[in-house]
């Protein structure tokens, strides 16, 4: 059956589902009211016409309170609340007026009973139809009646647990999908912020040295050579970038970036200034960072038409760790220039990633000139070494 469903287009999901139970659950029960109808038709019911007209309305009732109980709206709404204290009338009426196997229909009350109401309103409405249940079983059969006191409320709180289950279910598995259509969605955008940040760059620092091998090539083969090697090696490590971003395990070092950082500046004519300085960080920390300046970075590579960026990595407070970098470029031709902080693609991802760490990114516009990207991460540290680096346009990083 399940690969039939299943050719048909018809998921296991769904399969599932319908063999939940639902109104046609109850429908076998009625049979329970086939010794009383065995009575109309054998003649031993006085006024037998009342009695078929009380069990069709008992049917009808008890049809039509099934069906609504499986669902919330209509199992809370008013009509179905009155639907089952017409359909406890018609029981105690037809009980009382006719007694043996129409006693039978007060268990069939309190599957009704259990189907249509919850706690905390369960307790009190199911103990109220076992006392009517044993007090009209009673008037009939004496204490033996009491039976079928017992057997309605039985079947009030049994059914009512099994269909609470059932619906508990229900809604862990509404929420098991919820989170696993959540966790695809945050793969996607994990994926699509990794390849937009790592080509973004990459592609930045080919361009950059591209330009830089072609105003080299008439007068300086050898450093043309050099800026050709780097884009080669530059390639390289791009695609060994991307098959990480796509497997999840990429995590950079904050060291690795601002040397990538460095060539990059470099090559486009920039001179870069690093300071680094604080306690080790933890790689999720560094990663982070690490992001933060390879984007702010090619930004200044791209728009800002600056002559020294300076990067800046300092601890602040001894909990939290502030990354600076400023560039003393125009500041106009920026994403984020204007005061509109993280307007770019690249930092408006980055500053979502890191609020989700705790941390905040800025963007924007200098006191004096060009364009400052700030990041604050916590520290996590690890001890307590401090590194100092600083670099020219004639020093080596780190």
């Amino acid at each position: 059956m399940a690969w039939l469903r299943r050719t048909r287009g018809t998921s296991c999901e769904t399969f599932r589902d319908e063999r939940s139970p639902n109104g046609f659950s109850l429908l076998p029960w009625l049979l329970m009211g086939m010794g009383a109808f065995s009575n109309l038709f054998q003649g031993e019911t006085p006024e037998p016409w009342i009695g078929g007209l009380g069990l069709l309305t008992f049917n009808s009732l008890y049809v039509y309170v099934s069906f609504r109980s499986f669902i919330k709206e209509t199992r809370e709404a008013t009509s179905t609340r009155v639907a089952l204290a017409l359909l406890g009338l018609v029981t105690c009426a037809l009980a009382l007026a006719y007694g043996g196997n129409w006693l039978l229909f007060f268990p069939l009350l309190g599957l009704a009973t259990g189907a249509a109401v919850r706690m905390p309103q369960l307790r009190p409405v199911g103990l109220v139809v076992g006392v009517l249940a044993g007090g009209v079983s009673v008037f009939h059969d004496g204490w033996g009646g009491l039976d079928i006191a017992y057997a309605t409320w039985i079947s009030t709180m049994v059914t009512a647990a099994i269909l609470s289950l059932s619906e508990a279910v229900r809604q862990l598995r509404t929420a098991r999908e919820e989170l696993a259509r959540r966790a695809v969605e945050e793969e996607r955008l994990r994926f699509s912020r990794d390849l937009h940040d790592l080509l973004g760059h990459t592609l930045s620092v080919i361009v950059v040295k591209s330009e830089a091998a072609r105003r080299l090539a008439a007068g300086d083969v050898a450093a043309a050579q050099a800026q050709l090697n780097d884009i080669e090696a530059v390639g390289r490590q791009a695609l060994t970038e991307i098959r990480e971003a796509v497997t999840g395990y990429r995590q950079g070092t904050l060291r690795d970036e601002l040397d990538r950082a460095v060539s990059a500046l470099r090559a486009a004519g920039i001179e870069p200034v690093v300071r680094r300085s604080g306690p080790p960080l933890v790689p999720q920390t560094e990663a982070l960072l690490g992001w933060v300046v390879r984007e702010a970075v090619t930004n200044v590579v791209r728009h800002s038409g600056a002559a020294r960026c300076e990067i800046v990595v300092a601890g602040s407070g001894g909990e939290r760790v502030r990354l600076t970098v400023t560039d003393d470029g125009g500041g106009g031709g920026q994403p984020g220039a204007g005061g509109d902080t993280g307007a770019g693609t690249g930092l408006k991802g980055l500053t979502e990633r890191l609020a989700t760490a705790g941390g905040t990114l800025t963007a924007g516009p200098g006191a004096r000139q060009g364009f400052v990207v700030t990041a604050e991460l916590p520290v996590e540290a690890r001890g307590l070494a401090e590194e100092r680096v600083e670099v020219g346009v004639g020093g080596p990083v780190g």
